[in-house]
């Protein structure tokens, strides 16, 4: 993690000096933030298995519905404070309490203590970069429930990744920006009251059911966004959505920690991560062919289909969006429905044991 955060900081001093220099140029910014994604993925599994080594596993729930407590708050409120120092103290100051963040998180960092941990892992096993960089997806491939588990959350992520893509266009479509942007911070505080009631509830005591069944209430929010082009219809989705998201992340999380080694958490987690990110940029390069050849002429072409879609949609600019948001619903119930009745999805926590906890520093 501080290996993580100075590499970030890096390319975030790297900015400022160009910056404060008079030579910052659009590539800079390009590399920056592709060394800060490199850097932050080492960092997040890094996390994940800290946040095993220092929390019990009851109340592992909670401690995940703090940490996407504390990303619906940067969410929020980092874009208000940010316009408010870009016009008090300009973007050398912004850029520089950035730098600041990065040192304080490396100084937090070392103040904390971490119980010692033994690896379990044969020494065979990592004796070359190539073992220590299969191991994770070993791992994942000899136990079918994680297996099939990931397989969901990247169809999900896919399906985010439409969503996160069409989103901005189908609402400007119907209405101004500061609706939009009314409409962002609904959302915003959806997922912060999701992330408080995950802190507090801990989400239920058989977690794969907190996954599928929030999953499926996500997926009728999207179809709720998409239904008509009503203010007020897709405010309410989208906080719906992002309320969910805070629980199906702490559910599924606890639900990873719990029955994996702390000693092996980083590799599988790494191997998770790099596998269920894979769709995001996938969905972002289809949704805008989808939604420009494909669904916004099928509601626009004035055939009959046409006519029965908009009578239900309305008409207008984003409607073939709308139309998007509804069948990813459609497809995110019953995909939730089908991978629940897989057993080794669906009977997950009985038939993987429980990772034997380690003892915490006094």
């Amino acid at each position: 993690m501080i290996f993580g955060d100075a590499g970030a900081g890096l390319s975030t001093l790297f900015v400022a000096l160009m910056l404060f220099t008079g030579r910052l140029e659009l590539w800079h910014i390009y590399l920056s933030a592709a060394a800060s994604s490199l850097f932050g993925a080492f960092q997040w599994p890094a996390y994940t298995a800290a946040v095993t080594q220092l929390v019990p596993q009851k109340h592992l729930g909670r401690a995940n519905g703090m940490i996407q407590f504390g990303r619906a708050a940067a969410d929020i409120f980092a874009p208000l404070l940010a316009g408010v120092l870009l016009l008090t103290i300009q973007l050398k100051g912004v850029i520089l309490i950035d730098v600041l963040t990065f040192i304080f998180a490396m100084l937090t960092l070392l103040l904390v203590r971490f119980p010692p941990i033994e690896s379990n892992v044969a020494a065979d096993d990592l004796a070359s970069f190539k073992g220590d960089l299969t191991f994770g997806w070993s791992y994942i491939l000899s136990r079918r429930g994680l297996l099939n588990l990931l397989f969901f959350e990247s169809a999900v992520n896919f399906i985010w990744g439409m969503v996160g893509a069409l989103i901005v266009p189908m609402i400007l479509g119907f209405t101004t920006s500061d609706k939009l942007g009314a409409i962002i911070t609904i959302a915003g505080v959806g997922m912060l009251t999701g992330s408080l009631l995950m802190a507090a509830w801990g989400g239920p005591r058989r977690r794969i059911i907190g996954v599928m069944l929030f999953e499926m209430l996500s997926g009728a929010c999207f179809m709720l966004i998409g239904l008509r082009p009503n203010f007020w219809l897709v405010a309410g989705g989208a906080f719906g959505a992002h309320l969910t998201i805070a629980i199906i992340f702490g559910s599924n999380q606890s639900l990873w920690q719990t029955k994996i080694e702390v000693q092996n958490q980083g590799r599988v987690f790494a191997a998770q991560q790099m596998f269920a990110s894979t769709a995001a940029p996938l969905a972002y390069l289809l949704s805008g062919p989808l939604a420009e050849k494909i669904f916004e002429p099928l509601t626009t072409s004035g055939s009959a289909l046409s006519s029965s879609l908009s009578a239900v949609l309305d008409s207008g600019a984003g409607r073939g969006i709308g139309l998007m948001f509804i069948l990813m619903g459609l497809v995110k119930i019953p995909l939730s429905v089908i991978f629940y009745l897989n057993p080794r999805v669906r009977l997950i926590e009985d038939e993987l044991p429980d990772a034997v906890p380690i003892p915490k520093t006094p």
